[in-house]
């Protein structure tokens, strides 16, 4: 079951007209088929608010929960890099390799409205179970930067929706993960924002 959530918190956040550049913030909840994993348990082990940022191809993701600190995608490398509490090291995972499979996907228009945008519905169909999202082009991105991150699915998302989801419903039986946007905020950022911390210890991920 730790390995089902960490996988799946690995998926999960400059002018409008243009990519956006900035920091979306979101309120996270939990279901758990699982009864010794309750949700409130989940939420204070893997966070209930999140704060993602991006910018040119590269993003960060804090949260606050006691175990799950912060992921960290750097383009250059095409690496997601994973910051746990209970270990010195920062995980990384190679975000070339998907770890699932999309085998169906269909757009949705005009769904549900999200902090005054309207939002149409990518569902994808995929082995690990559904994900839905939702998106307005506004929160424009663009795909050819994300080209090679697979991993979690997520050029399978940005392909299709080219924005940023101000929702996301991630199913994978057991577990399904809730994110929904309460702030947008477009704002420059400095590159190295987007830095490693200094001498930090990387390991590769287990999972």
């Amino acid at each position: 079951m730790k390995k089902i959530v960490f996988f799946f918190l690995l998926l999960s956040f400059s002018a409008f007209a243009q990519n956006f550049e900035g920091e979306i913030s979101y309120d996270v909840t939990y279901k758990s088929e699982n009864p010794q994993l309750k949700p409130e348990q989940l939420a204070s082990m893997m966070g209930n608010k999140q704060t993602y940022t991006i910018k040119d191809g590269n993003y960060k993701s804090a949260i606050n929960g006691q175990m799950l600190q912060w992921q960290l995608y750097v383009k250059s490398a095409n690496k997601l890099y994973t910051k746990m509490s209970n270990s010195e090291s920062v995980f990384w995972n190679d975000a070339s390799v998907q770890g699932d499979e999309v085998i169906s996907a269909k757009v949705n228009k005009g769904v549900i409205e999200i902090l005054g945008y309207n939002c149409d519905e990518l569902v994808l169909e995929c082995k690990s179970g559904v994900q839905k999202y939702y998106f307005n082009s506004k929160l424009a991105v663009d795909p050819a930067l994300f080209v090679n991150h697979k991993f979690g699915n997520w050029y399978d998302f940005v392909s299709r929706s080219k924005a940023l989801p101000l929702k996301s419903i991630v199913n994978s039986g057991p577990l399904e993960i809730h994110s929904v946007a309460t702030k947008v905020t477009p704002k420059k950022l400095e590159a190295s924002f987007f830095s490693l911390p200094a001498g930090v210890k990387l390991e590769k991920s287990p999972y």
